[in-house]
């Protein structure tokens, strides 16, 4: 209700706000007077808010108004006719301290006690569009998502201009009040999976939400399942291309990485890069992609297995140069192995944290000097060196950072196996990993379609890419409501 107050800091919601943020430095608290004791407070925080505009656009107006017709200010505002940006009220003290906390600004007077909000005057530093490091293409677009949430939308719109595109807004945490963004297009994606999705999402009741990882791990099904369940992507054309066929993606505030589901591990294992090349081209790639994933997988475990005990299967002159190389070498074959593996870890993510000039000369030059050092020290054995080289090589092959991670992880089992029970241990152990992939699923698709369960039409983009001629259905798998692509 409007009651007339001499002094605007007597104002009850305005000494809420003063109080609580009154610790805060940047909160700028900017009076404006008028004629007839007819008074206004701007209210907002400095470090994220467009200042130009605020005092080349806003204050002007309300010197001017308040100076002329101070007893129209009120409904003129409120009827939106007296800024050219959009304007709404305040529920409450607490929800004008939390609009504030997100870059919008709140107007007092002294004539009311209604408080309104402005939010076309946010204004946070962000970077430009940035290109793609973590999946690179030598033919397609080179442009990548940043950590403004609405730059990466505008990628997205710019690729899918369609009105069935559809973008649901969260806020998460609430220390940190992060937004979160459930995208998908209706009339394609199935619409249980949307219930399903945003479902998890309410039920989450955290402080603070710091990115798609913290996401990631409230809405995964199998919290125990080394093999990840979402896709991260920072492309934008690789989630358009996902909306597409039915999946959903998840985007959040502050971080360049989005979250795409359902999943297969079939679509982890599928590269950008495959749709931009000649069908012939990319199918050739993709073999050689899952056999050098084979190789980092099972290499230094079939190496264990094989020279521990059946070193029969080998040819006589392999077995003769092998033994050589291991004569005078102290530790078992297994303890090598594992040995070579971890100092190779190591010296991956010591690459990582090097600075870039010189991470990479530095953590390939150590892996090598490492390595001469350790065969000439008499400490493992050359084979070793080979093997374990060979393996890391090959991991880099898999295109997602995190199905690759797991292959790391399971890496070291799968050598106690060979190392343990031989070959025949180390099949129990594939087996295990096999049945495990087999009984998981994400978001309801099985995680191992189209093998188990078969679905031979979804074979046209399995092991072989088909031309786009071919390609004229969606996939199955996603449940997509449409079937053309």
């Amino acid at each position: 209700m409007r009651r007339l107050r001499k002094d605007i800091s007597t104002n009850p919601m305005l000494q809420y706000v003063k109080q609580e943020l009154s610790n805060c430095s940047d909160v700028i608290f900017h009076a404006i007077e008028g004629k007839d004791n007819y008074h206004c407070m701007v209210v907002y925080i400095d470090t994220i808010i467009d200042k130009k505009r605020l005092h080349e656009n806003l204050i002007p107006i309300f010197m001017r108004e308040l100076e002329n017709a101070p007893q129209h200010v009120y409904q003129q505002l409120e009827h939106n006719q007296l800024l050219p940006m959009p304007v709404s009220k305040a529920q409450n003290k607490e929800q004008v301290v939390s609009e504030l906390l997100i870059g919008k600004v709140a107007i007092f007077f002294s004539h009311c006690d209604d408080v309104f909000l402005l939010s076309s005057l946010t204004r946070y530093e962000k970077r430009g569009v940035p290109e793609s490091k973590n999946e690179m293409v030598i033919v397609g677009p080179q442009e990548a998502f940043s950590e403004d949430i609405d730059t990466n939308l505008s990628l997205l719109r710019h690729r899918i201009r369609h009105q069935h595109f559809k973008v649901k807004d969260y806020v998460i945490g609430k220390l940190t009040r992060t937004k979160l963004c459930i995208i998908y297009i209706e009339g394609i994606c199935d619409p249980k999976l949307i219930q399903k999705i945003e479902k998890q999402i309410q039920k989450i009741d955290a402080f603070k939400m710091m990115g798609v990882s913290f996401i990631s791990d409230h809405l995964e099904e199998y919290m125990k399942s080394p093999f990840p369940q979402f896709q991260y992507t920072e492309r934008p054309d690789t989630l358009a291309a996902a909306l597409t066929e039915g999946r959903v993606g998840i985007m959040v505030e502050g971080t360049p990485m989005t979250l795409i589901a359902p999943v297969t591990f079939f679509t982890l294992m599928q590269s950008p890069e495959d749709y931009y090349q000649r069908f012939f081209a990319a199918t050739w790639i993709r073999w050689i992609r899952y056999f050098f994933v084979t190789i980092s997988f099972l290499l230094p475990s079939v190496y264990v297995a094989v020279t521990t005990f059946h070193p029969e299967m080998l040819p006589s002159s392999l077995l003769i140069t092998v033994a050589a190389a291991r004569e005078n070498i102290p530790f078992p074959t297994i303890f090598e192995a594992l040995m070579m593996e971890v100092t190779f870890e190591g010296l991956r993510e010591a690459g990582i944290r090097i600075p870039k000039p010189i991470g990479q000369t530095v953590s390939i030059i150590g892996a090598i000097v490492i390595g001469q050092a350790a065969v000439q020290a008499g400490i493992v054995s050359a084979p070793v060196v080979i093997v374990v080289s060979i393996t890391g090589i090959a991991s880099f092959v898999i295109p997602h950072f995190e199905l690759g991670l797991s292959f790391r992880l399971l890496r070291f089992p799968l050598m106690i196996a060979g190392g343990t029970l031989g070959l025949v241990g180390l099949i129990i152990a594939v087996f295990l990993i096999f049945l495990h992939l087999v009984s998981i699923e994400s978001f309801g698709v099985p995680y191992m379609r189209p093998i188990a369960p078969f679905v031979s039409k979804d074979w046209r983009d399995l092991f072989v890419r088909a031309p786009w001629t071919v390609l004229k259905r969606r996939t199955k798998a996603f449940q997509s409501k449409e079937d053309r692509s």
